[in-house]
C-alpha cells in the first residue's frame, strides 16, 4: 500500500511526512490555487527537499489539446526533473499524449478517471498510475468499488505494471473501501488523515493507559 498527500502546502507536508509512511505528494491546479501566489517549480523543489528522493511527486498538465499536453509535460519534466510523474487526464487528446510521453521515457499518472473503460485504455497506453476519482464517482451515481475492482482484475490478469492510485476522498471509509477493492495507492487531503486519528476512543484509550501507569508506578514515563 502507498499513502500519498494531496497538497502542496509545505507546512502540511512537513507535518505529515513525520507521521505517515509517505510514498508521495500529488497536486493539481485547484490545489495549487488554494496556496495563492507562489513559484510552483520552486515549491516542487522544496517538497522534494522535505520528503527526500524516495517519495514521488505528481504534477498535472494544464493544456487540454494534444500538442499542448505534450508541451506542458516536457516543460514540467525540464523544470522538475526526470523522476517527476506527469498527471494527464484520460481524454482522447490525453490518451494520445500518454502514449507519446511513455515512448519518451516519462513517468505518467493517468488522471480524471471515472469509468472502467478509461482505466483500461490508460493501462494499455502504459500509464504508471491510474487515478480514479472515488468520491466524484459516488456523487455521479457511478459505483467506484466496481470500477476499482475491474481495474485491479485487469492489471492482475494482464500482468501490467500499472498501479491504481485512487483519489478524491471525503472520509476514511472511502479510503478503506478503495484498498479493499484492489487500489495499490491512495492520495488524500490532510483533512482525511486528520479524521483518521480524531476518534475520541483512541485518545481515551491512550489516556486510560497513562493514568493507570501513573497510579501504579507514580510516574508519567517508563
Amino acid at each position: 500500500m502507498e499513502f500519498m498527500l494531496d497538497t502542496v502546502n509545505l507546512d502540511d507536508i512537513k507535518k505529515w511526512a513525520k507521521i505517515l509512511p509517505l510514498a508521495g505528494v500529488t497536486s493539481n491546479p485547484t490545489i495549487i490555487k488554494k496556496e495563492g501566489q507562489l513559484n510552483f517549480f520552486t515549491r516542487i523543489q522544496e517538497i522534494r527537499e522535505v520528503n527526500g528522493p524516495s517519495t514521488s511527486i505528481h504534477v498535472q498538465v494544464v493544456a487540454r489539446d494534444y500538442e499542448g499536453i505534450l508541451c506542458d509535460a516536457r516543460k514540467i519534466r525540464q523544470e522538475a526533473g526526470e523522476d517527476i510523474y506527469i498527471k494527464v487526464p484520460v481524454t482522447t487528446d490525453g490518451l494520445a499524449a500518454i502514449k507519446v510521453l511513455k515512448e519518451e521515457g516519462m513517468r505518467v499518472t493517468a488522471t480524471a478517471i471515472y469509468t472502467t473503460f478509461q482505466g483500461l485504455l490508460a493501462i494499455e497506453a502504459g500509464a504508471d498510475y491510474l487515478a480514479p476519482y472515488y468520491n466524484r464517482m459516488e456523487n455521479m451515481n457511478i459505483d467506484p468499488e466496481e470500477v476499482l475492482c475491474q481495474l485491479a482484475q485487469a492489471i492482475e490478469r494482464t500482468g501490467s505494471s500499472s498501479k491504481i492510485l485512487a483519489a478524491s476522498f471525503k472520509n476514511v471509509g472511502q479510503v478503506n473501501r478503495a484498498f479493499a477493492c484492489g487500489a495499490h495507492a491512495i492520495t488524500a487531503g490532510c483533512d482525511v488523515f486528520e479524521a483518521a486519528f480524531a476518534m475520541p476512543a483512541i485518545s481515551k484509550a491512550v489516556d486510560d493507559f497513562a493514568n493507570d501507569w501513573q497510579a501504579a508506578q507514580g510516574q508519567d514515563h517508563i
